[in-house]
């Protein structure tokens, strides 16, 4: 939403909105002439405005009531991106279960340090550009385009990238993952004749779609875009990759992980595909640090290293976590904020197989996400279970995520690596953990 709103500021737009807290998305938007309220008023919504709202905000909310009283119109975020999308530019979607924030991310940072001023709305702040969306003058627009919900299907990209599928949203997509291709089989029948999609070729899922020109990428010899003779470094990984079987270019990048040799992979073939210049692109892919809370450093203090991340998905956090075997010799805590309760029901047994690269696990209380709670979903079970499976110390903390840090702190020590991960509240974590550090040195003074 922050990220819609920068892009209409930026046309000239007059832009109001509310959160529910003060953040540095706030704080963004407000820069460049938004009204914010921190808390959702009916006071807030101006008589003459067009309303957007997420799927996040229910029927209920004050706003949207009000909305409806005094008759304005009022849309989904995805129409607006939608809208966005239709202004004329080359049209490039990064989509799938998992990749699509750190592909939409790479796709627009590349493109922006090739001097290409691309206009683009993802779904994180890219750390070196400091914003998540922008609006310029050149040929290209990047966007992610979110599947939870099923309004993927308003977009008609050039180029579309489906990182992978799996069964997730299940609260939406009742039949799992039948719903999940029917929905995406719809949205790539939508794509203009010349347009292609890049589908995952080692994600079983993904390369069943079909209907416009299909390409695919992946580690294997028989993918169109294969990466081969991957060397994985401690500070950057080098591999060579192959188009239609013959070599095209190598690539470096300073992304941990084998799943970020897939993401980059992909745009890549992207912007081959858009007829880019891989000369103009390749030198910045080596320079690009991931998007904010995908493995992000937030911080260290006398030996303990804190990490955040987005993941709340079972394949996301295994993802995650390989990141961490770069660390020798080190002691990985995991503190894992399960993301709805819908989430942790229908893929619990999942979540008990994500963690077992890890020295610790906490949980803590679930986030919610506006859903109600369903009983016998919380984290108490879940730590019994996950007790019952691994070797490890796996402990429920309770509480917001200050009274977690509290109870977290005294506990570490030099040579703990420790991991937020989750799609709530848990980027809060190291914050706190940093606070109390600066606490106790302060009472040491």
């Amino acid at each position: 939403m922050s990220g819609l709103a920068k892009y209409l500021l930026e046309n000239g737009c007059e832009v109001s909105g509310s959160d529910v807290c003060d953040s540095k998305y706030v704080h963004k938007v407000k820069d460049l002439g938004a009204t914010v309220h921190i808390g959702h008023s009916a006071d807030n919504v101006p008589s003459d405005a067009i309303v957007i709202a997420s799927t996040a905000i229910r029927d209920t909310n004050p706003e949207i009531v009000r909305a409806k009283e005094l008759g304005l119109p009022i849309y989904h975020r995805s129409d607006l991106l939608a809208e966005i999308s239709r202004e004329g530019k080359f049209f490039l979607g990064y989509s799938g279960t998992h990749g699509k924030t750190t592909t939409s991310g790479l796709s627009s940072y590349v493109l922006e340090k090739a001097g290409l001023k691309p206009s683009y709305v993802v779904g994180g702040i890219i750390p070196e550009l400091d914003t998540n969306a922008h609006c310029q003058d050149g040929k290209f627009f990047t966007a992610e385009l979110d599947e939870s919900d099923g309004t993927i299907v308003k977009y008609v990209p050039n180029i579309c990238v489906v990182n992978n599928l799996e069964a997730d949203h299940l609260d939406f997509y009742k039949d799992g993952l039948k719903s999940i291709l029917a929905t995406f089989e719809k949205f790539i029948s939508q794509m203009p004749e010349n347009g292609v999609v890049l589908v995952n070729n080692d994600c079983e899922a993904s390369k069943s779609l079909h209907g416009h020109k299909t390409l695919t990428f992946g580690l294997s010899e028989d993918a169109d875009y294969s990466a081969r003779n991957i060397e994985y470094n401690e500070d950057y990984t080098r591999f060579d990759i192959y188009y239609k079987g013959e070599f095209l270019t190598d690539l470096k990048i300073i992304l941990k992980g084998t799943h970020n040799v897939y993401n980059s992979l992909s745009v890549l073939a992207s912007l081959h595909q858009a007829n880019i210049d891989l000369e103009l692109v390749k030198p910045h892919f080596e320079t690009f640090t991931g998007m904010g809370r995908r493995f992000q450093k937030a911080g260290e203090f006398d030996g303990i290293v804190l990490y955040d991340d987005y993941a709340h998905h079972p394949t996301e956090i295994k993802a995650a976590l390989s990141s961490a075997k770069c660390f020798k010799d080190k002691n990985i805590i995991a503190v894992f904020q399960p993301h709805r309760y819908t989430r942790l029901k229908n893929l619990w047994k999942d979540f008990l197989s994500a963690f077992d690269s890890v020295d610790r696990v906490v949980v803590t209380d679930v986030y919610a996400a506006s859903e109600d709670k369903i009983d016998g979903v919380n984290s108490d079970r879940f730590v019994q279970d996950l007790s019952a499976k691994l070797d490890i110390p796996c402990e429920h903390i309770s509480g917001d995520m200050k009274e977690v840090a509290k109870t977290l702190f005294p506990t570490l020590k030099s040579g703990d690596v420790v991991i937020g991960l989750g799609a709530g509240t848990i980027n809060a974590l190291n914050k706190e953990l940093l606070n109390l550090k600066k606490e106790v040195i302060d009472v040491a003074r």
